[in-house]
């Protein structure tokens, strides 16, 4: 109990230092997490029983050779491949948009800084060293989340073009 006591005025203190815009890079991290776990269960646990399913309609087709049943064929392999793409956008939209908070973030801070520099009509190097650190504190944030969720999004989008190739190879046509 102490542990997450500590943790939590930690993880307090850390959003206090970077300021508003640190908030909002939370909120987009935390929101583009939440997609990509739901793009897991779905790849590792709905998925399964979707392609079976639309295997089991294919191979319960009598006529899989006319002009009809490959528009048939076609459109499961497409409702598949629509499934599994689901929100991906969504998440490589967030991936992106993290950095440009971050940097929104340290120009706000900057802002902040040369306010203060303004108001007191003092050059004094560390006060404005400690401005400039707090300044980039939402940039590293904005980059720490945005890694994380490159490689993720990236093996979520060769996964579904992995898995949608053998879907159609699943749904081959018996002459």
């Amino acid at each position: 109990m102490i542990a997450l006591m500590e943790m939590y005025d930690a993880i307090n203190e850390f959003m206090d230092t970077g300021g508003q815009v640190l908030i909002v890079i939370a909120a987009v991290i935390f929101i583009m997490w939440l997609l990509i776990f739901e793009r897991f269960v779905f790849v590792f646990y709905s998925y399964r029983s979707v392609k079976k399913h639309m295997i089991s309609v294919w191979q319960g087709r009598k006529d899989q050779t006319s002009w009809y049943s490959e528009q048939i064929r076609n459109a499961l392999i497409s409702r598949g491949t629509t499934k599994l793409n689901r929100n991906l956008a969504l998440i490589q939209s967030l991936v992106v948009l993290c950095p440009l908070l971050g940097l929104l973030g340290t120009v706000t801070g900057m802002i902040e800084v040369f306010d203060v520099m303004a108001i007191s009509g003092s050059g004094n190097a560390r006060s404005m060293a400690s401005g400039v650190s707090r300044a980039t504190i939402p940039t590293m944030a904005g980059m720490v989340g945005s890694l994380s969720g490159v490689f993720t999004a990236t093996w979520l989008r060769r996964n579904a073009k992995k898995e949608a190739e053998l879907l159609a190879d699943s749904l081959a046509v018996n002459h």
